[in-house]
Parts: C-alpha cells; sequence; structure tokens
C-alpha cells in the first residue's frame, strides 16, 4: 500500500474538524471547564462530553492506522471500529440532550458535522474494503 502524507487526505481532515468541534462542544456543556480533567468528573454530562471528545480523538488515529496498515484484516475491522464510534457519538449527543443541555444547536452542529465525515468515511470506507 502507497503511503500517502495523511495532511493530505480529506478524510483525515474531515476527522480533525470533527476533534476540533467535539472539543469545542465538550468545553461548554461540561461543567468541569478542565478538559483534562473531565474524566475524574462525577457528572453525567461530563461523562458524556468527555466521551465525545475520546472518541472523536480516536477517529483521526484509527484513520491513520487504516492508512499505514499492511494487513488486510486489520484495515477492516479498523474501518468497522470507526463505524461504532461514529455511532457512539450520535448516541452521546442524544444523551446530552435528554440529559437537558438547553443549548441543543450546538449539539445539532455536531450532528451536522458527524454527517459530513460520514460521507467522507462512507467513500474512504470504499477504497479501502
Amino acid at each position: 500500500m502507497a503511503y500517502r502524507s495523511l495532511k493530505h487526505l480529506p478524510i483525515y481532515r474531515k476527522a480533525l474538524e470533527l476533534c476540533t468541534m467535539s472539543r469545542e462542544i465538550a468545553s461548554y456543556v461540561s461543567f468541569n471547564k478542565d478538559l483534562m480533567r473531565l474524566c475524574e468528573s462525577k457528572s453525567l454530562q461530563d461523562i458524556m462530553a468527555n466521551s465525545i471528545l475520546t472518541d472523536s480523538i480516536l477517529i483521526p488515529q484509527k484513520i491513520a492506522q487504516v492508512e499505514y496498515s499492511n494487513c488486510n484484516n486489520e484495515r477492516l475491522e479498523t474501518i468497522s471500529y470507526i463505524n461504532i464510534i461514529i455511532r457512539n457519538i450520535n448516541s452521546y449527543c442524544m444523551g446530552l440532550e435528554k440529559h437537558g443541555v438547553k443549548e441543543t444547536e450546538y449539539i445539532n452542529l455536531l450532528r451536522k458535522e458527524i454527517k459530513s465525515f460520514r460521507k467522507s468515511y462512507k467513500a474512504w470506507k470504499s477504497e479501502h474494503s
């Protein structure tokens, strides 16, 4: 497999955009504004915000793993794992809404970013399947 620069890969750039937005959303909805200590919070809202942040950070790492892997099975498993992460982030968004986050427009912006990422993901996935 040819090694490509990740910074030129559209799916990777989309994943980084998703990370940035997730970081902003997590910072906004968390009661504990220190994102590095978010995992220590007992607040359900903070836990969901931390999960969004953690999962979104995993996506670019997993894309890199697929791009640089020589093992077809590993690539397919990792691609499948990315899909699970995307579903989880959507579930956390729903959880935040149900938990009472009033500013749902921010959550909807994250959903829109996820939807945009998913389109790129499907095209990228078909290249590697």
